[in-house]
């Protein structure tokens, strides 16, 4: 391997045997083993070599985008390599860890102040208020805007890679494929190629308990703990005619889970990844798909990036 970017993606799919010996099984895509920690990695790197390819983002020009962490940390890594200097804003809700690892990789962040979030908490106005200060740094200092919500690389990513990936690890034997939804490009591009493959997988949206606008269309309480999702906006790319069941995951349960993942499994991720576990155990639980099941997600992020 010449270049960390040759470490993007490949990542191992590991049973859950421990946390859920049954019914049916739990396989997930280990993409806390990215080199930003991530499974953004795989967007960040997309992203950025789409515009590069098609002369949008010139050698040396900045690269600008609002994160909540996990994309700045993947665009860092992409960015080292590839010689562009990294401009990312933050909601001031996001983990402290997020912005001092993005900055040892390079990156200059702005930490911008919550609206009506609160530390560990982030809403969609937080979001909404970091990104504004993003597409105001991007017209400053003439930079490439990578907008993860709407760009469409992000989801191709999945759908090249994390798609094919899990298609040929289990050797084309799954029943249902679930994520946890912020941009949506994880669920919907590797959803997207798993069921051309196969027209039978079940293809499923995880959200936060009272933030499931997907499922509800609408947002009882934006303050939530599971970071990068949740938001309570709908992605550009959203298609409804992909998903087949939509799954919700409370703080308390997804932290339940999360301990249960380091001390029985030794996997020490992040709440969604954790949610992602939890709602896949209640969908195997639920009967719908069999004793014999096999239901695929993925554990989205390291847990080092939640530390104050």
């Amino acid at each position: 391997m010449k270049s960390a970017l040759e470490l993007i993606g490949r990542t191992a799919l590991l049973e859950l045997g421990r946390v859920h010996p049954g019914p049916g099984r739990i396989l997930a895509k280990t993409e806390f083993l990215n080199p930003g920690g991530s499974m953004k990695d795989r967007a960040a790197l997309g992203a950025v070599r789409g515009a590069r390819e098609r002369g949008e983002l010139a050698p040396g020009q900045p690269v600008v985008e609002m994160t909540s962490g996990n994309m700045g940390s993947g665009l860092a890594v992409v960015c080292a390599v590839l010689g562009h200097p990294l401009v990312l804003t933050i909601s001031a809700g996001n983990s402290p860890a997020r912005v001092r690892m993005m900055e040892a990789l390079g990156a200059e962040v702005e930490v911008v102040p919550q609206v009506d979030g609160e530390p560990g908490r982030v809403t969609g106005a937080d979001v909404e208020a970091a990104e504004r200060r993003a597409r105001e740094v991007a017209a400053e200092r003439g930079g490439f805007y990578v907008d993860q919500f709407a760009n469409a690389d992000c989801l191709r990513a999945h759908e090249e890679t994390t798609g094919p990936e899990i298609w040929e690890q289990t050797g084309g034997r799954l029943d249902a494929f679930l994520s946890v939804v912020g941009t949506g490009a994880t669920l919907l591009g590797a959803g997207r190629f798993l069921r051309s493959r196969d027209p039978g997988v079940r293809v499923g949206a995880v959200e936060p308990e009272r933030a499931a606008i997907l499922a509800t269309g609408a947002v009882t309480d934006p303050r939530h703990a599971l970071q990068g999702s949740g938001y309570g906006l709908v992605p550009p790319h959203w298609d409804p005619d992909l998903v087949d069941v939509f799954l919700q995951v409370g703080d308390e349960e997804a932290a339940a889970w999360q301990r249960r993942l380091a001390r029985e499994e030794g996997l020490y991720v992040g709440m969604s990844a954790a949610a992602n576990v939890a709602a896949a155990a209640a969908l195997l639980a639920g009967g719908e798909l069999g004793p014999e099941a096999t239901v695929v997600t993925v554990l989205c992020d390291t847990g080092l990036k939640y530390q104050p």
